[in-house]
């Protein structure tokens, strides 16, 4: 498939510079009404090419899209963005056949002349009016998800957990049993407290270090982010949730997972995507690849930026429960080196 589309995107090179060419030979040359007729079912022939090569795109490529959002803010972001694209989709479908069949309908013909408006008020507050009232509309939408997904002042029992940002790895801390971060400062960084971590703040002492996520179905989270060197962003794409990690500053952002690594495995999308990549890998000699959800670096940080990845495991309350309580707390990994 991907041999053909490189033939027609040749073919389709080659025509766009013949046709160019032809345009230093047009001087004095007058379009006759042949011409005229076959530049109008050439534009209809291409109008139908066009929508049938979307429609193909959309049936064919759809796969390699995300699967649905593994957190229950992220189902409305996921809502926020389909309206968007139908919007979208629409105007573009009812302005693209209006250029095809215009072009088509009033090509030259003997005889006819071409109507022409100076002005018109009424056309113009039309196609001024509606677009400023859809994009109104859309974008207090927009701002109602937004302001929705980053207010966690009425979570209950949240879990709150710092994400350090560093050339080129991630470093996570869990809130200890006060469900209260201790303060941390680049300043503090020295020997195996890489976090930066003030040991003199008691609320730092229960903490928890850790170089993997686990994250428990159906409470809210919410992530502190910090950056020890460079502008990092912290993208969980199958949460669809995004947020800068700042040198100098603590940024914010929280979302409830809805199903656990296990359940997503199990998804049918999931299930897809995973077969088309591992299909792709078996033709390449790779190892099958199994689905994780990970946490990414979404700004390119220096060289190694590929690499900035974490894996997040998202369980079972309990699992998740026990797992937590597994964890040596900072004081306890402090006092053993």
């Amino acid at each position: 498939m991907t041999a053909l589309l490189y033939i027609l995107l040749t073919i389709v090179i080659g025509i766009a510079l013949w046709q160019i060419t032809s345009i230093f030979k047009l001087k004095g040359v007058i379009a006759t009404e042949r011409d005229n007729n076959t530049q109008g079912i050439l534009f209809v022939a291409f109008g139908i090419f066009f929508y049938g090569l979307m429609i193909f795109t959309f049936w064919k490529y759809s796969v390699i899209l995300l699967p649905d959002s593994a957190s229950i803010e992220g189902a409305r972001i996921d809502n926020l963005y389909v309206v968007t694209m139908l919007l979208i989709l629409f105007v573009q479908a009812v302005t693209q056949f209006l250029l095809f069949y215009f072009a088509f309908k009033y090509r030259g013909i003997k005889g006819r002349k071409a109507l022409f408006y100076a002005d018109s008020n009424k056309l113009e507050m039309i196609w001024t009016t509606i677009p400023a009232i859809v994009l109104a509309g859309l974008v207090l939408y927009g701002l109602s998800v937004w302001n929705d997904v980053m207010d966690a002042s009425d979570a209950e029992n949240p879990l709150i957990i710092e994400v350090y940002a560093k050339q080129f790895q991630w470093e996570a801390r869990y809130a200890g049993s006060d469900n209260e971060l201790g303060r941390g400062n680049v300043r503090n960084i020295k020997g195996i407290n890489t976090m930066g971590v003030d040991m003199t703040d008691k609320n730092s002492l229960d903490d928890i270090p850790t170089r993997e996520l686990h994250l428990p179905k159906g409470r809210q989270v919410i992530f502190k982010f910090r950056s020890q060197d460079v502008l990092h962003s912290a993208f969980m794409p199958h949460f669809r949730a995004q947020m800068n990690c700042v040198p100098g500053m603590v940024t914010q952002f929280s979302f409830t997972p809805s199903m656990t690594t296990l359940e997503k495995r199990a998804n049918k999308k999931t299930m897809a995507k995973v077969a088309g990549i591992n299909k792709i890998r078996a033709e390449k000699g790779e190892d099958p690849y199994e689905f994780d959800y990970l946490l990414l670096c979404n700004k390119i940080c220096g060289v190694s930026h590929y690499t900035m990845q974490m894996k997040i495991i998202v369980q079972e309350e309990a699992e998740f429960n026990s797992w937590l309580s597994s964890q040596k707390t900072i004081a306890e990994v402090v006092q053993e080196n």
